[in-house]
């Protein structure tokens, strides 16, 4: 990354100020009043068209120049997570027991930079639509915006959304075109049999006997019902069950995490749990019920916009500083949806990868502030060539 950045170091500094605050001051999924407040505000202060509440807490900010009749859609998410934090920054949380543990502070902090350059230079001709969403992690705050007609009110030829990513170099770009996050769906699972004294198991129905067989049987969906040139992943991340070492309990509950890199592959991940859940029980002479809780989509970035973003990244910074193909991540997002109604690209920046440096979601994690220039740097750049004057 040989070019000097665009943006001046007043200005980086003026938004390494505004990100700590924002991580100062965390808020979970549609509560971010503050963080959309302060976004709103500055929006208007640069001469943003600004639109508030959208899908609970969100703001949308447009902006025209020229006479140009296309419109890009740029996303930055809000939200924080209920974690502690331990990063042990000057600048860590104050609201006890949530956190920007994911680096929405960043982005949020990004796309504000580019915002403001972009007011000031105007160097583009069309329409700029820039999308703080709320509720990312889990929340579905890209369906909440766009039930309240996101796109209908705010209309975009292409979308793009970046998130940081540890593990690769500070300020390198990872992009990848085709299915690039996985889906994820949730499902509990509770298996009913006859509770009775751990001495006389002949007189009970042990649904943790038949709870365990159907957690090896899970095992083998992926092995042996998905096509090894796929991706798929059932995790049991909970099982509950029974209180004393002497009593068979009535009931026991499983909680899964399933996920696909292929929208049929997803589909027929839920038939055969499913069916493997109720045979399994049948075969121990217990019931078993299932609530089924669909997620996040597949994300699938659309090729001509991967590569066009690509392409501006490679001319700004170099080739040195982007990675055409990454991998595909079984991690998800809900920037999905928004993918499936307008063609568009969600890539990556690099976090750092020197020893220690920590995975989003952990309670020391912290967003690099050295980001912030170059991630609005390349915003800029992606819009004044996709709305060329």
């Amino acid at each position: 990354m040989n070019q000097l950045h665009e943006l001046s170091l007043i200005e980086v500094e003026e938004f390494i100020s505004l990100r700590r605050d924002i991580h100062q001051h965390p808020e979970l999924a549609f509560d971010e009043h503050r963080t959309a407040a302060l976004v709103a505000k500055k929006l208007k202060s640069w001469g943003y068209e600004v639109y508030e509440g959208i899908g609970g807490t969100g703001v949308v900010g447009v902006l025209k120049s020229g006479t140009g009749e296309m419109a890009i859609g740029l996303r930055a998410d809000m939200d924080a997570l209920p974690i502690y934090e331990q990063s042990g920054v000057e600048w860590s949380s104050c609201n006890h027991g949530v956190m920007h543990a994911c680096g929405h502070d960043g982005h949020t902090a990004m796309l504000l930079a580019a915002a403001k350059e972009l007011a000031d230079t105007k160097e583009f001709s069309g329409t700029l639509n820039l999308i703080f969403q709320p509720a990312e992690e889990g929340g579905g705050g890209a369906l909440s915006m766009m039930e309240d007609e996101l796109f209908k009110r705010f209309p975009c030829d292409a979308i793009f959304a970046i998130h940081n990513m540890p593990g690769y170099p500070v300020g390198h770009f990872i992009f990848r075109d085709g299915p690039t996050m996985s889906s994820s769906d949730y499902a509990s699972i509770e298996i009913n049999g006859v509770g009775g004294h751990g001495g006389m198991p002949h007189k009970a129905s042990d649904p943790i006997v038949a709870a365990s067989s159907i957690v090896m049987a899970l095992q083998t969906i992926v092995s042996r019902n998905v096509d090894p040139q796929q991706s798929a992943v059932v995790t049991v991340g909970a099982f509950n069950a029974g209180h004393a070492n002497n009593v068979i309990p009535a009931k026991a509950k499983l909680e899964l995490s399933v996920r696909a890199l292929d929208p049929q592959v997803r589909i027929d991940l839920e038939k055969r749990i499913k069916a493997l859940v109720s045979s399994q029980a049948e075969s121990f002479g217990l019931t078993a019920s299932i609530d089924w809780r669909p997620g996040y989509s597949v994300l699938v970035n659309s090729h001509a916009e991967t590569e066009f973003a690509r392409n501006v990244a490679s001319d700004f910074f170099g080739e040195s500083g982007i990675i055409r193909q990454g991998p595909a991540l079984s991690g998800s997002e809900d920037f999905a949806f928004m993918l499936e109604e307008v063609p568009g690209c969600y890539l990556f920046i690099g976090n750092g990868d020197t020893p220690g440096t920590c995975m989003v979601h952990n309670p020391a994690y912290d967003f690099n502030d050295e980001n912030i220039a170059i991630g609005a740097t390349f915003w800029c750049q992606l819009v004044k060539q996709y709305l060329k004057v």
